[in-house]
C-alpha cells in the first residue's frame, strides 16, 4: 500500500491534490484535521464528527498519557477502539504542549523534566518514551518530539533548539526501528522541521530529517504569534525544500484564510483548535466570513441558517435566533450545533479546494473567496 500519491499540481501555485492511505482511511488532501486533544472534538460525538466528512482527527500524547494513561488505552486495543473512531488517527508527540508549561519544565539534551498540570506529579518525556506512548496509542500517523522554537528567537537560539530536536529525531528513528507495530498495522511517523523564523535553519532542518527518509513531514514552530504574513513566507521557503512526493503538514493552523494561503504554498494537512473553540464562545466560520451569532442582531432571524450555503444538520433545521437562544440561556445544544457546523464548513472547504485543485481553478476561487471575505470584515 502506497502511503501518500500526489495527483495533481496547479500550474498557478504550488497548490496540491493528493491521497494519504492508512489502515484506517483514505484520506483526500489537502485536509484539515479536528483536534481531540483528550480523546474526544470538544462538544461533539465521533459520530457528528464522521458526519462532517472527517476521516482524520488528532489525539495529544502529553494529555492522554497523563489521563487516562497510555496502557491503559493500550489494554483497551489502542486509542481507535477506545474511543470507538473508526477512521484514521493522528497523535501529536506532545513537544508543543510540553514547551507551553514553561515555569513547569526543565529542557536537557536527554529529553524534558516536567509538572503535570493537572496534579503537579514530575514525569520526563523522551525522544524513546514518547515514541512508545505513541505506540501504545496506536495512531495512523505520529509525530516527533521536538522542541518548539519560541516567536520571536533570535539565529542562535533557534539554532540550539534545533540542534535538540535533530538530536531527538535520530533517537526516535532508531527506537522504532528496533519496536515494531503493536497493534497489527502500520504506524507512520512524520519530523518536524524547527528552526523559527531563519530560513538557513528551516533548510538545515529539513535536509535533515529528509535525510532520516520519512513517511511525511511536518513545519513546527509557526502559528505562535508571529505574523501571518511571516507565516507564509517560511512556509513558502520550506515547501520548495521539502521532498515533492511526501506530505507536508502545517501543525497548529488555522483560519479558514490560512489554511487557502497555505495549500497555495504547497502545503496538504493542517489541524487547529480554532474552528471548535471558536464556535463554543460564540464564533462560527461561514462561505460569507465569521458569524458572531451569540450577537443580539440575530434574535430575531427566526427564518434564516448560520449559513445559508451550508448543509450541516445545524443549517438545515434551525435558525441563527433558536441557536443564538440556546447560547444566551446557556444550553450545551449550542455550543454542539455550532461546532457541528465549524466542523462541517472546514471539511466542505478543503473538499472544494481540492476539486478546485483537479479543476484547475484553485487561484481565480481563492482569490475570489478571501476578497469576500474581506470585505465582510469591513
Amino acid at each position: 500500500m502506497t502511503f501518500f500519491t500526489l495527483e495533481k499540481k496547479s500550474s498557478a501555485s504550488k497548490a496540491r491534490a493528493g491521497t494519504l492511505r492508512t489502515a484506517h482511511a483514505e484520506i483526500q488532501t489537502p485536509v484539515f484535521m479536528p483536534v481531540g486533544t483528550a480523546g474526544a472534538v470538544k462538544a461533539v460525538s465521533p459520530r457528528e464528527v464522521e458526519s462532517t466528512g472527517a476521516r482524520i482527527i488528532l489525539g495529544n500524547t502529553y494529555h492522554l498519557y497523563l489521563r487516562p494513561g497510555c496502557d491503559l488505552i493500550a489494554q483497551a486495543g489502542g486509542l481507535h477502539r477506545f474511543i470507538n473512531w473508526p477512521h484514521a488517527m493522528l497523535t501529536d508527540s506532545g513537544g508543543f504542549q510540553v514547551w507551553s508549561l514553561e515555569t513547569l519544565r526543565k529542557v536537557s539534551e536527554n529529553g524534558v523534566e516536567f509538572r503535570s498540570h493537572l496534579d503537579g506529579s514530575k514525569h520526563l518525556f523522551t525522544p524513546e518514551s514518547v515514541m512508545e506512548a505513541q505506540r501504545k496509542l496506536g495512531a495512523d500517523i505520529f509525530m516527533a518530539f521536538d522542541e518548539c522554537t519560541p516567536y520571536p528567537a533570535t539565529k542562535e537560539e533557534a539554532a540550539k533548539s534545533l540542534a535538540l530536536t535533530k538530536l531527538w529525531h535520530e533517537r526516535a528513528v532508531r527506537w522504532l526501528t528496533d519496536h515494531p507495530e503493536l497493534h497489527g498495522y502500520p504506524q507512520y511517523f512524520f519530523g518536524i522541521a524547527q528552526g523559527g523564523m531563519h530560513e538557513e535553519l528551516r533548510a538545515e532542518a529539513i535536509e535533515h530529517i529528509a535525510g532520516l527518509e520519512l513517511p511525511g513531514y511536518a513545519l513546527g514552530g509557526l502559528s505562535v504569534g508571529e505574523p501571518a504574513e511571516e507565516m507564509y513566507r517560511i512556509a513558502d521557503y520550506a515547501t520548495n525544500l521539502m521532498p515533492a512526493g511526501k506530505p507536508r503538514y502545517v501543525m497548529g493552523v488555522g483560519t479558514p484564510a490560512n489554511l487557502l494561503e497555505l495549500i497555495s504554498r504547497g502545503v496538504d494537512m493542517f489541524d487547529c483548535v480554532l474552528p471548535t473553540r471558536a464556535a463554543r464562545h460564540g464564533t462560527v466560520f461561514t462561505w460569507n466570513g465569521p458569524l458572531h451569532y451569540k450577537a443580539a442582531r440575530h434574535a430575531q432571524e427566526l427564518d434564516t441558517p448560520i449559513d445559508p450555503d451550508c448543509g450541516c444538520y445545524a443549517c438545515r433545521n434551525f435558525s441563527r435566533a433558536y441557536i443564538r437562544h440556546l447560547f444566551v440561556s446557556n444550553e450545551i445544544l449550542a455550543l454542539e450545533l455550532a461546532t457541528l457546523h465549524c466542523l462541517h464548513f472546514y471539511q466542505e472547504m478543503m473538499q472544494v479546494a481540492r476539486q478546485q485543485i483537479l479543476d484547475g481553478t484553485f487561484e481565480v476561487w481563492k482569490k475570489a473567496l478571501l476578497e469576500k471575505w474581506k470585505t465582510s470584515e469591513e
